[in-house]
């Protein structure tokens, strides 16, 4: 019997519910653990807590003085709620965030007078190593220094015992090595550019923030089963495993009753998230079974992204909590739905306006109108920037699978607004007569309110998608950081209000334009040199796959392909431009990327081999002597018969032996084309090598060891089962 896999069973069935702490109201306990305005206001002094809202709202630097009385003030909070440490938090090109605890106690150099000291130097700055983490060739291996800073516009959280610091991190040189660090530039870059084009439907609008809300989908497998499969241990996700009976077929899943243990846990994260300031607001169940989802209120883009990338890190340790592993691996199991992280994006004035709401008078429609045909021109001039945002070795798994948008980016907007832009398209270039204003301000403009009333379908096949008031970013992976999309998406369209500006002015200068004129005939040329980018249709089809080649659109299916963009000279200018990165920085991004894809499929294709010849073959060897001691048995007792009575027998230690033979041999060539890719000079080289030449060994591997399963006796099979996986509550 494989005990190790009925123990693991045994040991869910017998789980009962985690039993969770009722705590206060949510309004009551939001944000309870967060150095946020109100604690700031009783633990700073006005001059320090002046300097914190100048720096979040200004970005004016804090002088050092202040900030030893920031630091103070802290730190005293942080004591007063029961802390230890203090870490710098910080997202290093990883994946995961990074900490690094030191103690508020200290003593002098005898050893006498213990202290809690904690300054303004520990709070702004710190040294971890950065060698140690990636830095794509900026950093040679014995140069070890790099820095974090302090960001003041993400608020120092508890975590535990833990004051956490909100952190960029950058070498030693001062180049950014983390996520923050060029998504902060990018949104600095779209409030300047956003704000000088809202200045020509309000003066009152001195700054601009990107929102953003993101859905996070995501798996719960018991511990014990997810530890019975060394493929989630090591790679977050099933290499191997025949599809169960019952899957997602029948719909019963999505929405449905949420399952008590899983319903605790929810709470208990919950729980967590508002006492952190994550004002998650929506749970459900989702369309795979064991498959969930939570979702926050929209936030600034860059606090969006610091709470996402800690509920990422919460999730799972909640999940200890509850005997769960939280599996956040874009398509942890085949046949099933994998899981994505929609990015809701918007951008908002500091008067309290959506510019992508549509308004209800004409001024405002013509503002949505100018931000809404900006952000197609964007994606249209930088869709392969777009694609390259979120490429990742696991994303590919979803992307085009019949689950998640296709590879190929485009705009889906409905009906209604594609009405809308058609006939702007229509009116005539020049100065718009008196009688073309009224026409098109009433009638046109005018129609936009009624979106909101009766909105288009949503398409789901879409990756980017207009949805009332919102983008929604749909193709984003569920274990991606929110700021690689982020931060490409802002750029590209600060770079678009900045060339849209610049076209405006010139025809108001050249051509004595009235502002709306102008603005009209801009707009205009932007619908017709766009249309290429707008879909309604089926993104699964494979009618879209060619009618998009004819459009000029690209198709990058794998990573490898996909990443090229990053570095392109367009992009490279781009960042620059912006100040978003220089072209070091974006170079770097591109090879450790590269390299992440490389490592990943390495370490699929060594676990693979490892459980196909350790674990599937000695158990179908096992299985067969079974078989043959049955035949040999056969034939003592039926003589010159057995081959006719044990046909089936036979015919099975046949199939075993030809899977077997199979399965070796696969591992054998998929080692040897590693062997080779590991060879090759260039980590672009070595990307494309395990892309084109060892990844498509998986599934023909895998293909045998699953026949195996179902022909080997359940009671010896040594791996946890789909249907065990995914239907254990």
């Amino acid at each position: 019997m494989s005990t190790f896999r009925f123990e693991a069973i045994k040991q869910t069935a017998g789980r009962t519910p985690v039993k969770v702490e009722e705590l206060e109201r949510k309004s009551v306990i939001f944000g309870s653990n967060v150095f946020n305005d109100k604690v700031m206001r009783q633990f700073l002094t006005p001059e320090a807590y002046k300097a914190v809202q100048s720096a979040v709202q200004h970005g004016t630097k804090i002088d050092r003085k202040l900030a030893d009385y920031i630091a103070l003030g802290m730190k005293e909070w942080a004591l007063s709620k029961g802390v230890t440490h203090y870490t710098h938090w910080f997202q290093p090109l990883t994946g995961t965030t990074a900490e690094k605890h030191d103690a508020f106690f200290e003593t002098s150099f005898d050893g006498s007078d213990p202290i809690e000291k904690f300054g303004g130097s520990q709070l702004v700055q710190q040294e971890p190593d950065a060698s140690s983490f990636p830095n794509g060739g900026i950093r040679n291996t014995f140069e070890a220094r790099g820095y974090t800073a302090w960001d003041p516009t993400s608020p120092a959280f508890i975590y535990g015992t833990t004051l956490c610091i909100p952190t960029v991190f950058v070498s030693y040189t001062g180049e950014a090595l983390d996520y923050k660090a060029p998504l902060l530039r990018a949104l600095s870059a779209v409030d300047e550019a956003a704000t000088a084009v809202c200045q020509y439907f309000d003066k009152n609008v001195k700054k601009v923030t990107a929102t953003l809300g993101w859905e996070q989908e995501y798996f719960l497998i018991d511990t014990a089963l997810a530890a019975s499969r060394p493929d989630i241990t090591l790679t977050g996700r099933t290499l191997l495993g025949h599809a169960s009976a019952k899957g997602q077929q029948l719909e019963d899943h999505y929405f449905g009753s949420i399952p008590t243990r899983v319903l605790n846990y929810m709470r208990d994260l919950e729980n967590e998230c508002m006492l952190l300031g994550v004002p998650v607001k929506t749970r459900h169940n989702e369309v795979a079974p064991n498959q969930f989802e939570l979702a926050p209120i929209f936030e600034e883009a860059n606090l969006a992204v610091d709470h996402n990338s800690l509920l990422m890190d919460v999730m799972q340790k909640v999940g200890e909590r509850h005997n769960f592993k939280v599996l956040l691996h874009e398509k942890p199991f085949a046949g099933v739905n994998g899981s994505g992280k929609h990015n809701n994006w918007s951008l908002a004035t500091d008067t309290g306006v959506n510019l992508l709401g549509p308004g209800k008078t004409p001024m405002s429609n013509l503002q949505f109108l100018t931000f809404f045909i900006n952000t197609i021109k964007a994606v249209y001039t930088y869709e392969e920037l777009m694609r390259a945002s979120i490429a990742t070795a696991s994303n590919d798994h979803r992307l085009g699978a019949n689950e998640a948008p296709p590879a190929i980016i485009s705009v889906f907007i409905g009906d209604q607004l594609t009405k809308v832009l058609a006939e702007l398209e229509g009116v005539s270039a020049g100065k718009l007569s008196p009688e073309e204003k009224t026409d098109l301000k009433l009638n046109v403009v005018g129609k936009i309110p009624d979106v909101l009333l009766d909105n288009t379908d949503r398409n789901r096949t879409s990756p980017f998608a207009f949805t009332g008031n919102k983008f929604e970013f749909r193709a984003v992976g569920s274990s991606a950081n929110c700021a690689n999309a982020m931060t490409i998406l802002n750029a590209i369209m600060a770079k678009q209000l900045k060339d849209f500006k610049v076209a405006v002015d010139a025809l108001i200068e050249s051509k004595d334009m009235k502002k709306d004129d102008a603005i009209f005939n801009v707009l205009r040329e932007y619908i017709k040199e766009t249309k290429a980018i707008l879909f309604e249709g089926d993104g699964y089809s494979d009618a879209w796959q060619e009618e998009a080649a004819k459009r000029g659109l690209s198709n990058h299916k794998t990573t490898p392909g996909a990443l090229k963009a990053k570095v392109s000279e367009a992009a490279l200018n781009l960042f620059e431009e912006l100040g978003v990165m220089n072209h070091k920085e974006a170079e770097a991004r591109y090879e450790i990327e590269l390299e992440e894809y490389t490592k990943k499929i390495q370490i699929e294709g060594r676990v693979l081999g490892d459980i196909a010849r350790n674990h599937i073959i000695p158990t179908a060897i096992r299985y067969q002597n079974v078989i043959i001691e049955n035949v040999k048995g056969l034939k003592e007792i039926f003589g010159a018969e057995f081959e006719t009575v044990g046909k089936e027998q036979i015919s099975i230690i046949r199939e075993i032996s030809g899977h077997i033979a199979a399965i070796n041999s696969k591992v054998e060539e998929m080692t040897e084309a590693r062997k080779a890719a590991n060879a090759l000079e260039t980590s672009e080289e070595k990307a494309h090598a395990y892309c084109d030449n060892v990844k498509p060994f998986f599934d023909v591997i895998r293909r045998p060891c699953d026949k195996l399963e179902l022909l080997i006796d359940d009671e010896i099979w040594p791996l946890t089962k789909y249907r065990e996986l995914l239907f254990t509550r």
